[in-house]
C-alpha cells in the first residue's frame, strides 16, 4: 500500500484559491477593461469637440474638412466640388498634418 502525504481538505487551500482568482480578476481588469474604458472616453471627447473647419480622416482613409454638423452625422468636403455626409462614428480622428506626404520611391 502506498500512502500519499497530502494536506487535509480544509487546511487553507481555499485561501490560495481565492487569492488566485482575485489576482486573475485584477489582471483581467487592468489589461482589458481599463484601457477599453479609457479609449471610449477619448473617443467621446473627440466626437463632442468636433467643429466646422476641422480637418479629419475617416476610418476608410478619406481626408477632408467638416462643413456642417448634425446630431449623428457630419458633412465633409473632400474636394472643391464634392461633399459627403458621414456618420460621426466613421471618423477616425483629426488630421494633424495639413498635407499628406508623398511616398519615397527608391530606384
Amino acid at each position: 500500500m502506498l500512502f500519499f502525504a497530502s494536506a487535509p481538505a480544509g487546511s487553507g487551500s481555499g485561501f490560495f484559491t481565492v487569492i488566485y482568482i482575485a489576482v486573475i480578476a485584477a489582471m483581467f481588469y487592468f489589461l482589458f477593461l481599463r484601457p477599453n474604458k479609457k479609449q471610449k472616453q477619448e473617443r467621446a471627447a473627440l466626437m463632442n469637440s468636433l467643429s466646422v473647419g476641422d480637418e479629419i480622416f475617416t476610418a476608410g482613409g478619406i481626408l477632408g474638412s467638416i462643413t456642417r454638423i448634425k446630431e449623428h452625422t457630419v458633412w465633409v468636403r473632400i474636394s472643391e466640388k464634392c461633399e459627403i455626409e458621414l456618420l460621426k462614428t466613421s471618423i477616425g480622428g483629426r488630421n494633424t498634418q495639413r498635407e499628406v506626404p508623398e511616398p519615397e520611391i527608391k530606384e
